[in-house]
Protein backbone atom coordinates (compact mmCIF):
# COMPACT_ATOMS: atom_id res chain seq x y z
CA UNK A 1 0.00 0.00 0.00
CA UNK A 2 1.37 3.01 -1.03
CA UNK A 3 -0.07 6.62 0.61
CA UNK A 4 2.32 8.90 -1.65
CA UNK A 5 0.57 11.75 -3.19
CA UNK A 6 0.26 10.31 -6.90
CA UNK A 7 -0.70 6.46 -6.03
CA UNK A 8 -3.87 5.90 -7.92
CA UNK A 9 -6.94 4.34 -6.61
CA UNK A 10 -7.36 1.28 -8.63
CA UNK A 11 -9.81 -0.40 -10.48
CA UNK A 12 -10.61 -3.92 -12.20
CA UNK A 13 -13.11 -4.34 -14.90
CA UNK A 14 -14.97 -6.78 -16.87
CA UNK A 15 -17.57 -5.05 -18.59
CA UNK A 16 -20.59 -6.19 -16.03
CA UNK A 17 -22.28 -4.14 -14.70
CA UNK A 18 -20.75 -4.56 -10.93
CA UNK A 19 -17.20 -3.37 -12.66
CA UNK A 20 -19.10 0.03 -13.93
CA UNK A 21 -20.63 0.19 -10.46
CA UNK A 22 -16.96 -0.37 -8.83
CA UNK A 23 -15.37 2.14 -11.62
CA UNK A 24 -18.38 4.66 -10.48
CA UNK A 25 -17.21 4.32 -6.88
CA UNK A 26 -13.75 4.36 -7.62
CA UNK A 27 -14.19 7.58 -9.78
CA UNK A 28 -15.37 9.37 -6.88
CA UNK A 29 -12.93 8.45 -4.76
CA UNK A 30 -10.42 9.18 -6.91
CA UNK A 31 -11.37 12.78 -7.25
CA UNK A 32 -12.20 13.18 -3.40
CA UNK A 33 -8.81 12.15 -2.60
CA UNK A 34 -6.94 14.32 -5.65
CA UNK A 35 -5.43 11.22 -7.02
CA UNK A 36 -4.99 9.72 -10.42
CA UNK A 37 -7.76 6.57 -11.39
CA UNK A 38 -6.34 3.19 -12.82
CA UNK A 39 -8.56 0.87 -14.88
CA UNK A 40 -7.22 -2.72 -15.71
CA UNK A 41 -8.76 -4.63 -17.38
CA UNK A 42 -7.34 -8.54 -17.79
CA UNK A 43 -7.75 -11.37 -20.42
CA UNK A 44 -6.19 -14.53 -20.05
CA UNK A 45 -3.08 -15.17 -22.00
CA UNK A 46 -3.16 -17.69 -25.56
CA UNK A 47 -2.42 -20.80 -24.75
CA UNK A 48 -1.43 -23.70 -26.78
CA UNK A 49 -4.32 -26.15 -27.47
CA UNK A 50 -4.45 -29.82 -28.04
CA UNK A 51 -4.87 -31.57 -31.23
CA UNK A 52 -8.10 -30.29 -33.46
CA UNK A 53 -8.21 -26.82 -31.32
CA UNK A 54 -7.04 -24.44 -33.08
CA UNK A 55 -6.56 -21.10 -31.96
CA UNK A 56 -8.98 -19.13 -34.32
CA UNK A 57 -11.85 -21.46 -33.21
CA UNK A 58 -10.79 -19.68 -29.60
CA UNK A 59 -11.18 -16.02 -31.44
CA UNK A 60 -8.54 -14.23 -29.06
CA UNK A 61 -9.05 -10.81 -30.64
CA UNK A 62 -12.61 -11.15 -30.16
CA UNK A 63 -11.27 -11.02 -26.29
CA UNK A 64 -9.33 -8.09 -27.28
CA UNK A 65 -11.71 -5.82 -28.76
CA UNK A 66 -14.52 -6.58 -25.99
CA UNK A 67 -11.74 -6.33 -23.49
CA UNK A 68 -10.37 -2.37 -25.18
CA UNK A 69 -14.06 -1.88 -25.72
CA UNK A 70 -14.86 -2.58 -21.61
CA UNK A 71 -11.57 0.15 -20.73
CA UNK A 72 -13.59 2.72 -22.79
CA UNK A 73 -16.51 2.29 -21.00
CA UNK A 74 -15.67 1.88 -18.00
CA UNK A 75 -13.17 5.55 -18.91
CA UNK A 76 -16.02 7.17 -19.97
CA UNK A 77 -18.38 6.01 -16.78
CA UNK A 78 -15.37 7.01 -14.68
CA UNK A 79 -15.40 10.79 -16.08
CA UNK A 80 -19.16 11.34 -15.93
CA UNK A 81 -19.37 10.52 -11.85
CA UNK A 82 -16.25 12.14 -11.02
CA UNK A 83 -17.86 15.47 -12.72
CA UNK A 84 -19.29 16.90 -9.90
CA UNK A 85 -16.22 16.85 -7.95
CA UNK A 86 -13.77 17.89 -10.13
CA UNK A 87 -11.32 16.69 -12.34
CA UNK A 88 -9.70 13.40 -12.21
CA UNK A 89 -6.36 11.96 -14.07
CA UNK A 90 -7.90 8.42 -15.76
CA UNK A 91 -5.28 6.01 -17.32
CA UNK A 92 -6.00 2.30 -18.75
CA UNK A 93 -4.40 -0.97 -18.77
CA UNK A 94 -4.93 -3.96 -20.99
CA UNK A 95 -3.25 -7.20 -19.06
CA UNK A 96 -2.94 -10.44 -20.50
CA UNK A 97 -2.92 -12.51 -17.53
CA UNK A 98 -5.44 -13.72 -14.67
CA UNK A 99 -6.93 -10.56 -13.01
CA UNK A 100 -6.37 -11.54 -9.51
CA UNK A 101 -2.31 -11.59 -9.21
CA UNK A 102 -2.42 -8.78 -11.56
CA UNK A 103 -4.22 -6.33 -9.34
CA UNK A 104 -2.72 -8.14 -6.25
CA UNK A 105 0.78 -6.70 -7.45
CA UNK A 106 -0.38 -3.42 -8.34
CA UNK A 107 -2.28 -2.86 -5.22
CA UNK A 108 1.33 -2.58 -3.77
CA UNK A 109 1.82 0.97 -4.99
CA UNK A 110 -2.58 1.49 -4.44
CA UNK A 111 -3.91 3.68 -2.17
CA UNK A 112 -7.25 1.88 -2.20
CA UNK A 113 -8.39 -1.28 -4.70
CA UNK A 114 -12.16 -1.22 -6.00
CA UNK A 115 -14.06 -4.55 -6.80
CA UNK A 116 -17.17 -5.19 -7.40
CA UNK A 117 -18.80 -7.56 -5.68
CA UNK A 118 -18.96 -10.69 -8.74
CA UNK A 119 -18.15 -10.36 -12.50
CA UNK A 120 -19.67 -11.71 -15.29
CA UNK A 121 -19.32 -15.64 -14.09
CA UNK A 122 -21.31 -14.78 -10.88
CA UNK A 123 -25.05 -15.55 -10.70
CA UNK A 124 -26.30 -14.06 -7.65
CA UNK A 125 -25.57 -10.55 -5.94
CA UNK A 126 -25.80 -12.62 -2.76
CA UNK A 127 -22.62 -14.42 -3.67
CA UNK A 128 -19.55 -12.43 -3.90
CA UNK A 129 -17.17 -13.44 -6.97
CA UNK A 130 -13.47 -15.29 -6.88
CA UNK A 131 -11.91 -12.37 -7.88
CA UNK A 132 -13.35 -10.17 -4.98
CA UNK A 133 -12.97 -12.55 -2.17
CA UNK A 134 -9.34 -13.16 -3.27
CA UNK A 135 -8.73 -9.33 -3.48
CA UNK A 136 -10.56 -8.55 -0.01
CA UNK A 137 -7.93 -11.71 1.39
CA UNK A 138 -4.64 -10.46 -0.45
CA UNK A 139 -4.72 -7.32 -1.59
CA UNK A 140 -1.57 -4.95 -0.43
CA UNK A 141 -3.66 -2.32 0.32
CA UNK A 142 -7.35 -1.47 1.46
CA UNK A 143 -10.05 -2.92 -0.73
CA UNK A 144 -13.54 -1.59 -1.07
CA UNK A 145 -16.09 -4.23 -2.66
CA UNK A 146 -18.98 -2.58 -4.09
CA UNK A 147 -22.35 -4.12 -4.87
CA UNK A 148 -24.06 -3.46 -8.15
CA UNK A 149 -27.37 -1.27 -6.61
CA UNK A 150 -25.29 -0.16 -4.24
CA UNK A 151 -25.28 3.30 -4.79
CA UNK A 152 -26.60 6.20 -2.57
CA UNK A 153 -25.68 9.61 -1.63
CA UNK A 154 -27.14 9.80 2.09
CA UNK A 155 -26.74 8.07 5.27
CA UNK A 156 -24.03 7.77 7.70
CA UNK A 157 -20.52 5.92 7.16
CA UNK A 158 -20.56 2.88 9.55
CA UNK A 159 -17.14 1.51 11.38
CA UNK A 160 -15.95 -1.33 13.64
CA UNK A 161 -14.34 -0.64 16.27
CA UNK A 162 -12.38 -2.87 18.39
CA UNK A 163 -8.83 -1.22 19.60
CA UNK A 164 -6.53 -3.47 16.93
CA UNK A 165 -4.36 -2.12 14.88
CA UNK A 166 -6.24 -2.70 11.91
CA UNK A 167 -9.11 -1.32 13.27
CA UNK A 168 -7.36 2.10 14.19
CA UNK A 169 -6.78 2.23 10.38
CA UNK A 170 -10.74 1.86 9.72
CA UNK A 171 -11.07 4.47 12.08
CA UNK A 172 -9.50 6.86 10.02
CA UNK A 173 -10.03 5.93 6.59
CA UNK A 174 -14.06 6.06 8.56
CA UNK A 175 -13.57 9.26 9.43
CA UNK A 176 -11.64 10.53 5.92
CA UNK A 177 -14.31 9.39 4.04
CA UNK A 178 -17.60 10.79 6.50
CA UNK A 179 -15.68 14.72 5.93
CA UNK A 180 -15.61 13.95 2.16
CA UNK A 181 -19.05 13.14 2.21
CA UNK A 182 -20.66 15.40 4.66
CA UNK A 183 -21.95 12.49 6.63
CA UNK A 184 -22.30 11.32 9.88
CA UNK A 185 -20.01 8.76 11.47
CA UNK A 186 -21.57 6.05 13.40
CA UNK A 187 -18.70 4.03 15.25
CA UNK A 188 -19.88 0.44 16.55
CA UNK A 189 -18.15 -1.22 19.46
CA UNK A 190 -19.91 -4.46 20.75
CA UNK A 191 -19.33 -6.55 23.41
CA UNK A 192 -20.04 -9.99 24.68
CA UNK A 193 -20.24 -11.89 28.28
CA UNK A 194 -19.31 -15.03 26.99
CA UNK A 195 -15.48 -16.35 29.00
CA UNK A 196 -16.08 -12.87 31.31
CA UNK A 197 -16.99 -12.71 34.69
CA UNK A 198 -17.30 -8.92 34.93
CA UNK A 199 -20.92 -7.29 35.49
CA UNK A 200 -22.96 -6.23 32.25
CA UNK A 201 -22.62 -2.91 33.74
CA UNK A 202 -18.90 -2.99 33.86
CA UNK A 203 -18.84 -4.59 30.76
CA UNK A 204 -20.99 -1.76 29.02
CA UNK A 205 -18.62 0.66 30.81
CA UNK A 206 -15.07 -0.57 29.47
CA UNK A 207 -16.88 -0.48 26.16
CA UNK A 208 -17.59 3.01 26.09
CA UNK A 209 -13.81 3.78 27.31
CA UNK A 210 -12.37 1.62 24.87
CA UNK A 211 -14.67 3.33 22.48
CA UNK A 212 -13.76 6.41 23.34
CA UNK A 213 -9.75 5.69 23.39
CA UNK A 214 -9.87 4.24 19.64
CA UNK A 215 -11.52 8.10 18.38
CA UNK A 216 -9.88 10.43 20.54
CA UNK A 217 -8.51 13.12 18.23
CA UNK A 218 -10.50 12.64 15.52
CA UNK A 219 -12.93 14.75 16.44
CA UNK A 220 -10.63 17.47 16.56
CA UNK A 221 -9.13 16.66 13.17
CA UNK A 222 -12.57 16.42 11.54
CA UNK A 223 -14.73 18.90 13.32
CA UNK A 224 -17.42 19.03 11.20
CA UNK A 225 -17.98 15.28 11.20
CA UNK A 226 -20.44 14.00 13.84
CA UNK A 227 -19.74 10.88 15.74
CA UNK A 228 -22.98 8.50 16.95
CA UNK A 229 -21.37 6.08 19.17
CA UNK A 230 -22.90 2.60 19.47
CA UNK A 231 -21.51 0.28 22.77
CA UNK A 232 -23.67 -2.63 22.93
CA UNK A 233 -23.64 -6.95 23.53
CA UNK A 234 -24.11 -8.16 20.23
CA UNK A 235 -21.89 -9.95 17.77
CA UNK A 236 -20.26 -7.44 15.99
CA UNK A 237 -20.77 -8.32 12.26
CA UNK A 238 -24.47 -8.99 12.79
CA UNK A 239 -24.70 -5.49 14.58
CA UNK A 240 -22.44 -4.16 12.02
CA UNK A 241 -24.92 -5.15 9.25
CA UNK A 242 -27.65 -4.12 11.24
CA UNK A 243 -26.03 -0.57 11.47
CA UNK A 244 -25.14 -0.38 8.17
CA UNK A 245 -28.15 -1.72 6.36
CA UNK A 246 -29.14 2.27 5.34
CA UNK A 247 -25.44 3.73 5.32
CA UNK A 248 -23.56 4.90 2.42
CA UNK A 249 -20.47 2.81 3.49
CA UNK A 250 -19.30 0.21 6.16
CA UNK A 251 -15.76 0.45 7.05
CA UNK A 252 -14.32 -3.05 8.72
CA UNK A 253 -10.10 -4.08 9.68
CA UNK A 254 -9.03 -7.01 7.71
CA UNK A 255 -8.82 -8.76 11.32
CA UNK A 256 -9.23 -7.84 14.80
CA UNK A 257 -7.41 -8.34 18.65
CA UNK A 258 -8.22 -11.93 17.96
CA UNK A 259 -6.13 -11.55 14.33
CA UNK A 260 -2.48 -12.61 14.06
CA UNK A 261 0.04 -11.51 11.36
CA UNK A 262 0.02 -13.47 8.73
CA UNK A 263 -3.96 -13.52 8.90
CA UNK A 264 -5.51 -11.92 5.90
CA UNK A 265 -9.31 -11.89 6.72
CA UNK A 266 -10.79 -12.22 10.31
CA UNK A 267 -14.07 -13.89 10.48
CA UNK A 268 -16.17 -10.70 11.68
CA UNK A 269 -14.84 -8.55 7.95
CA UNK A 270 -15.46 -12.00 6.35
CA UNK A 271 -19.05 -11.81 7.53
CA UNK A 272 -19.71 -7.93 7.41
CA UNK A 273 -18.32 -8.62 3.38
CA UNK A 274 -20.54 -11.50 2.46
CA UNK A 275 -23.92 -9.88 4.03
CA UNK A 276 -23.47 -6.27 3.05
CA UNK A 277 -25.97 -4.57 0.94
CA UNK A 278 -24.03 -1.55 0.47
CA UNK A 279 -19.85 -0.74 -0.30
CA UNK A 280 -17.73 -2.08 2.11
CA UNK A 281 -13.74 -1.29 2.92
CA UNK A 282 -11.65 -3.50 4.20
CA UNK A 283 -8.71 -1.87 5.99
CA UNK A 284 -5.16 -3.29 6.92
CA UNK A 285 -2.45 -1.72 9.40
CA UNK A 286 -0.54 0.59 8.05
CA UNK A 287 3.42 -1.50 8.00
Amino acid sequence: MSDDINSPVLVGVDGSDSALAAVRFAATAAARRHAPLHIIESIPVPADFGPGVALEQIDYDSYRRQAKAALMAARDAAATAAGPIGELEISTELAEAPPIPVLRDRSKSARLLVVGTHGLGAFSRSILGSVSTALARHAACPVAVVPIDAERADGPVVVGVDGSACGARAVEIAFYEADHRGAEVVAVHTWSEFFRYASRAEMQSEGEEALAESLAGFGEQYPQVRVRRVVVEDRPARRLLAEGANAQLIVVGSHGRGGFAGMTLGSVSQAVLHGATVPVIIARSQS
